[in-house]
C-alpha cells in the first residue's frame, strides 16, 4: 500500500472505532433529565466472571427527583453533599445526608429526590451484571 493510503485507512478506522464507542453510551446516560448530573468516574472488569465495577457521581439539583429504576446489581450509595430522600419498595423513605450510605440490592426498585436547597450529589458505585444496561426506568 502506499503511504497516502495506509493513513487513509487509519484514520477511516479511528473514525469508525470513535463513533462505535459513541453508540456504546448507555441509554439512560444519553437521556439525562434536567437537574441531573451523570459522571462517569471508573469502570473495572472484576474477578467474578460476567460483572463489573462501576462508580459513578451524581449531582440532583434542589427539588428534582429521578424517578423508579432498578440497576442489574448492587448499588452502594455514599451521600457527598445535601440532603436525599431515597424510595426504596418494600423500605420506608430514607433521608440521608453527606456522610451518609446506603445500599440498595440488585432488581429492587428504587427512587431519589434532593429534598435540600442546595445541590445534592452522591457517589454511587455499582457491582452489576456486564452488557447490561446500567439503569433501567420503571412505570
Amino acid at each position: 500500500m502506499t503511504s497516502k493510503l495506509m493513513k487513509a485507512t487509519r484514520l477511516l478506522a479511528r473514525t469508525a472505532l470513535f463513533t462505535a464507542s459513541l453508540l456504546t453510551i448507555p441509554s439512560a446516560q444519553a437521556r439525562q433529565p434536567a437537574g441531573f448530573t451523570r459522571t462517569d468516574l471508573q469502570r473495572h472488569d472484576l474477578s467474578v466472571g460476567g460483572r463489573e465495577a462501576v462508580q459513578v457521581r451524581v449531582d440532583i439539583a434542589p427539588d428534582k427527583a429521578f424517578g423508579r429504576h432498578t440497576h442489574p446489581g448492587e448499588e452502594i450509595i455514599y451521600v457527598l453533599a445535601g440532603t436525599l430522600e431515597y424510595d426504596v419498595d418494600g423500605r420506608p423513605p430514607a433521608r440521608l445526608k453527606a456522610g451518609d450510605v446506603l445500599f440498595i440490592p440488585a432488581g429492587t426498585v428504587h427512587a431519589a429526590r434532593n429534598v435540600g436547597d442546595v445541590t445534592a450529589s452522591e457517589l454511587a458505585t455499582y457491582i452489576v451484571e456486564k452488557d447490561k444496561p446500567l439503569l433501567t426506568l420503571v412505570k
